[in-house]
């Protein structure tokens, strides 16, 4: 087996529902599983694009020494139509809190998620509109 290849196991447990599961063990539910709902497949792309821009960003501005106190990516999106109903419009909201955080370095920060590093973001943007904006609050500040 190639070392390049990634691999999952999605696992069926009844009615509508599986259960993703990768190599160390790390699991995702889809559809509902003991009354307790999962995340459907199509939302589990803007999960992956909320916590692969999240990463990159939270990254860069730790690597700039911010006085980062948290962070939330929130992440909308607009399907087609008709089958196969893809992601057409994802809009993507960074709120970040901390003191003194200088809007260059956050703008900074997202355009090389967006534009570089964000695989899921990159790969997304070949069939869908992505629009994105921040927010920088004070720590305790609600959005």
């Amino acid at each position: 087996m190639s070392e390049d290849l990634t691999e999952i196991a999605a696992t069926w447990k009844g009615e509508m529902t599986f259960v993703g599961q990768n190599a160390l063990g790390g699991t995702v539910q889809m559809g509902t599983l003991n009354g307790k709902p999962g995340v459907g497949p199509m939302q589990l792309l803007l999960v992956a694009v909320a916590g692969c821009t999240g990463e990159d960003i939270l990254s860069i501005l730790q690597k700039k020494r911010t006085d980062l106190t948290d962070m939330q990516v929130r992440v909308s999106g607009k399907r087609a139509d008709d089958y196969p109903k893809i992601w057409t419009h994802i809009h993507i909201t960074y709120l970040i809190w901390g003191k003194s955080i200088r809007p260059k370095d956050v703008e900074q920060a997202i355009d090389l998620s967006e534009d570089k590093y964000c695989s899921v973001g990159i790969m997304l943007g070949k069939s869908s509109k992505i629009t994105s904006e921040y927010h920088i609050l004070k720590p305790g500040e609600t959005a």
